[in-house]
């Protein structure tokens, strides 16, 4: 595997009243290397992640494409060597992305490739120029040919949830996902995604990337492999502003509510009325807004 963080000399310039300090420090640094996922050799997508938990990312991102929805849809994983390596690590479903990820033995066999066999019951996969696409750190989506693409039909109906949560307690989350997120202390420089029970506020699964729908596809993996989809009752709590993307694989989890601490893009709002989930954004301190679905977060003091 990849390292999570990575040190690098730095030049600290601190300016106070007019006085100017310059000094050598190292610093910590986030790890970003591009994972290539590949279904039965064929090569699917490029996305650019933090090392670890890649087949929790890839599995969320398969959901996210409609491709599968359970852990049997998963036949086998085998993480690859880097380019050039020829190097293969064959692993087992329950063992291979999950946990953090260990420091590389070499400079050369990073893994960054993951070869994915899914069940034989189901359809081939069309790898075509639609779903071959490179995927940035900041953007999952900007490479897919057309917003058609990107529109899938989800199996869950989010709209018929019957989940709820305290506003109080939905205020209080993105506290908890700060908490959680050791790497983000060390570095400054990850976004951060996570799972909590809508009615008790348990935290499920937190996962950190340096790209916000990595974490998202992480968590969303992590329910596959847990065999826990659809997400009933469930919040998916963002670090940052909620985009169409994350509404979208949100939907296709069976997610019914998505908090964010920023903004929402219109696409998301429109997105999520449309499927009936609900929408959360500027969730900082004690207050929020709420842009679709306000039904299910219960206020229990006077509204004003």
């Amino acid at each position: 595997m990849g390292r999570i963080t990575t040190r690098t000399p730095v030049t600290r310039i601190a300016l106070n009243d007019g006085d100017v300090a310059v000094r050598r420090r190292a610093d910590t640094l986030v790890v970003e290397e591009p994972l290539e996922i590949r279904i039965a050799g064929e090569p699917l997508t490029v996305t650019m992640r933090t090392p670890g938990n890649d087949l929790e990312l890839a599995a969320g991102f398969l959901v996210s494409e409609g491709v599968i929805s359970t852990a049997a849809d998963l036949r086998s994983a085998i993480h690859c060597g880097g380019p050039g390596t020829g190097a293969a690590a064959p692993s087992s479903l329950s063992t291979i992305g999950v946990g953090p990820a260990e420091p590389a033995t070499s400079s050369e066999n990073t893994y960054n490739v993951l070869d994915i066999a899914l069940a034989p019951e189901l359809a081939p996969l069309v790898t075509d120029i639609a779903r071959n696409f490179y995927t940035t750190s900041s953007c999952g989506v900007c490479g897919t040919a057309s917003i058609e693409a990107i529109e899938k039909q989800s199996r869950y109906d989010v709209g018929t949830d019957a989940a709820a949560v305290d506003a109080t307690m939905l205020a209080g989350l993105p506290d908890a996902l700060r908490a959680g997120q050791t790497v983000f202390d060390k570095t400054g420089g990850l976004h951060a995604a996570a799972l909590f029970d809508a009615a008790s506020g348990e935290l499920l699964v937190l996962r950190e990337d340096v790209g916000r729908h990595n974490a998202v596809d992480k968590v969303i993996g992590w329910a596959v492999l847990e065999d826990r989809l659809p997400l009933s009752g469930i919040v998916l709590q963002v670090s940052g502003r909620a985009s169409f993307e994350l509404v979208q694989k949100a939907v296709m989890a069976g997610i019914p509510i998505l908090s964010a601490v920023s903004a929402p893009s219109s696409l998301a709002v429109e997105l999520a009325a449309a499927s009936g989930l609900t929408l959360v954004g500027f969730v900082r301190g004690s207050s929020m807004n709420v842009y679709a679905r306000p039904d299910r977060v219960r206020v229990t003091a006077a509204v004003r």
